[in-house]
C-alpha cells in the first residue's frame, strides 16, 4: 500500500500534471490543451470534480468526471460522465483509484450532481462493484465494412506520411462537411432521457476534431480515428440508406476499413442500424445516482455523449 500520499482537488493549475500523468501512463503526450477544453465546465456551474494523487509532488493518479446536463420530460438535470481514470504504473493495484472515487462521488454529491453515468473499459468495469455503480444496459457496436486501400493506417504508421495525409484528410473532410451549431441528441426526439447538447456542452466537446456529414436532411456527426466513427445521426422521418452511402463512399476516400456506430437499445438509430446489420455487445452503461428522480429504463446514449468521442 502506498501511505504516503497526498491528495488535491483538480483546478485549472493542476491540469498540467493530467498531462504529465497522461504522458507516463500512455507513453506520449496529450493534445495541446485537451484536459483544458475538456473541463472547461462552467456553464453547468461546476467543473474540475476530480482528484489528483502525488507523491513526492508527483502526479501518480487520477479521476475525473465531466459536468453536464440531462434532459428527461423537459426536466434539466445536473449530471456528470465518469471520465479520465489514470494511475502510473509504478502504483497500480494499490487502492489509490478507488479511495479517489469515492472522494469524487462525495464532492458531486455536495456539488449537487444527482447522477454520473460512465461507459467503462474492462479493467475499470471489473473494479464497477468496489463501488456500487450500477449497471444499466449494455450499448450495441455496429461495424460497417468498407472496400477501400487501407492506407490511412499505413499512414497514419509513417513519420513522412503522416502529416501530408492529414492535409489529405482535412481536404476531403472540407469538401464533403456541412457547418452546424448544435447537433441535437436523437434519443431526445425519440422521447427518452440523454445528454443536452447545446452549444456550451458542444464547446466543451471540441478536444477532439469532429465534422457534421449530411444527405439532404439527414446529418451524420462524426470523429476519424482508426475508424469513422459516427456518433449520432439526425434522421428525422428520413431513412438511413442515403447517409450511410455517403459516409462509405468518404470512408473508402480517406482509406478507412470500417464505419462504426454505438447506440442503445430502444432508439430510433438502434432500429435502423439493426435492420441492416447485425451487432456486438458494447459498452456497458453504469451510474451513480445521487436522487436523479429518473426511469433507468429510458435513459439512452450513442457514442457522441462517451468522451472518447
Amino acid at each position: 500500500m502506498v501511505s504516503d500520499y497526498s491528495v488535491e482537488r483538480l483546478s485549472s493549475e493542476r491540469l498540467y500534471h493530467l498531462e504529465q500523468l497522461y504522458e507516463a501512463v500512455y507513453k506520449r503526450k496529450a493534445s495541446h490543451n485537451f484536459f483544458g477544453i475538456k473541463y472547461n465546465t462552467a456553464y453547468t456551474g461546476q467543473q474540475y470534480l476530480g482528484f489528483i494523487a502525488y507523491r513526492d509532488n508527483i502526479p501518480i493518479a487520477y479521476y475525473g468526471v465531466v459536468p453536464c446536463f440531462l434532459e428527461c420530460a423537459d426536466k434539466k438535470i445536473l449530471a456528470a460522465q465518469s471520465a479520465d481514470t489514470m494511475t502510473h504504473p509504478e502504483f497500480r493495484q494499490k487502492g489509490i483509484f478507488v479511495e479517489l472515487a469515492k472522494m469524487t462521488f462525495d464532492l458531486c454529491n455536495r456539488s449537487g450532481v444527482k447522477l454520473i453515468f460512465g461507459f467503462p473499459n474492462q479493467n475499470f468495469y471489473r473494479a464497477a462493484p468496489k463501488l456500487n455503480w450500477n449497471t444499466i444496459h449494455h450499448m450495441a457496436c455496429f461495424i460497417v465494412s468498407v472496400k477501400t486501400i487501407p492506407f490511412a493506417g499505413i499512414s497514419r504508421r509513417s513519420k513522412m506520411f503522416a502529416p501530408l495525409y492529414r492535409m489529405y484528410q482535412r481536404t476531403i473532410l472540407n469538401a464533403y462537411s456541412s457547418t452546424g451549431v448544435v447537433f441535437h441528441n436523437s434519443v431526445l426526439a425519440d422521447g427518452c432521457c440523454g445528454v443536452l447538447r447545446d452549444e456550451h456542452y458542444l464547446k466543451a466537446k471540441e478536444y477532439y476534431s469532429r465534422t457534421i456529414m449530411n444527405k439532404g436532411k439527414v446529418k451524420a456527426w462524426c470523429r476519424i480515428s482508426n475508424d469513422l466513427m459516427v456518433g449520432d445521426i439526425e434522421l428525422g422521418n428520413e431513412n438511413i440508406e442515403g447517409i450511410l452511402k455517403k459516409l462509405r463512399t468518404i470512408a473508402a476516400i480517406l482509406g478507412l476499413k470500417q464505419i462504426q456506430f454505438h447506440a442503445s437499445n430502444g432508439t430510433t438509430l438502434h432500429k435502423a442500424l439493426s435492420n441492416l446489420f447485425p451487432s456486438i455487445p458494447s459498452f456497458p452503461v453504469i451510474i451513480q445516482d445521487f436522487g436523479a428522480g429518473i426511469s433507468y429504463e429510458q435513459l439512452k446514449f450513442t457514442l457522441a455523449d462517451i468522451d472518447i468521442f
